[in-house]
């Protein structure tokens, strides 16, 4: 761009140099110089276009943008069609390439204090972005902390470890109601309308290596987080996301007694009992490094 400004710049010292009276040079020096103004205008759009756009090409952003598609009409009729399957499908491959150092994150060493310390949170957040559609951050957990037991109502949902490991027991709600008065001991009659019957779907270990773990409104939509070994983070993509005026709120539950013992691969049966956010669990709130989100 400073070469056309020189070249430019002779030009008009030619232009000085030509028989014209004073009226002639100057019309002809303006006409250059918005000229140049163009020029110079047109080459730094060209050096835009070959510099790379780190926020716009990001995998973060990518993510980003297949999450809009996948979610944004996932409350109509047909969010379970082969068009909502198929971008869903795109969204995991995605998200199951990202890792730590996609966000500039740094994994985290354990720094001897306690998960549950009165004065900093066990958990925090980083907020990357949010629509009406999704949300999407990322959770860093203390080593020892724990999420504890929620669920995700009409949610979708998709976490990805990013460092470290954690150990998500999945569980759906029963479709059959149970019994309360089987409890031993029995629960007094205020706490049986907080009772849900459910199902222990799996228990697994995840880490950067791992696949995603996604959630649906009918499967896996409850479940529990725990680090393990140290601390770690996850990005977490909520499908769409919390609203107690829509009626999302988060609510979290405590594991009472199993129903039954599983014969065979049957999922174990479970009594829940709804209870308030836990006291040792709470979340912080911390900035996020990694690249721009754009939508």
């Amino acid at each position: 761009m400073q070469i056309y400004a020189r070249r430019m710049r002779t030009v008009c010292g030619r232009v000085d140099q030509l028989s014209m009276n004073g009226k002639e040079r100057v019309s002809v020096r303006v006409g250059v110089a918005v000229l140049e103004a163009e020029l110079l205008l047109a080459v730094s759009k060209l050096e835009s276009l070959a510099m790379p756009r780190d926020n716009m090409s990001s995998l973060i952003q990518r993510i980003a943008r297949q999450a809009l598609l996948t979610f944004g009409n996932a409350a109509a009729p047909g969010a379970n069609s082969k068009t909502f399957q198929e971008n869903h499908g795109k969204l995991t491959d995605l998200v199951t390439q990202v890792r730590a150092s996609d966000l500039r994150i740094a994994p985290r060493q354990a720094d001897g204090s306690p998960a549950r310390s009165p004065h900093s949170p066990p958990v925090t957040y980083m907020h990357i972005c949010e629509t009406d559609a999704f949300s999407m951050g990322v959770f860093l957990l203390k080593s020892g902390a724990c999420i504890p037991l929620h669920d995700h109502p009409g949610m979708n949902g998709i976490l990805k470890v990013l460092y470290g490991r954690v150990r998500i027991s999945c569980f759906d709600r029963a479709e059959a109601p149970g019994d309360p008065d089987s409890l031993s001991p029995p629960l007094p009659p205020y706490q049986k309308e907080a009772l849900r019957r459910s199902v222990e779907r799996s228990v697994g270990e995840y880490t950067d290596q791992s696949a995603p773990c996604v959630l649906t409104p009918h499967r896996d939509n409850l479940h529990q987080i725990d680090a393990v070994d140290g601390p770690t983070a996850f990005l977490d993509i909520l499908a769409p996301p919390y609203d107690p005026d829509d009626g999302r709120d988060c609510h979290y539950y405590r594991v009472l007694q199993p129903l039954s013992e599983p014969e065979g691969p049957d999922p174990r049966e479970l009594w829940l009992l709804e209870i308030p956010q836990p006291s040792e669990f709470w979340c912080g709130s911390e900035p996020y490094p990694g690249p721009r989100v754009s939508l």
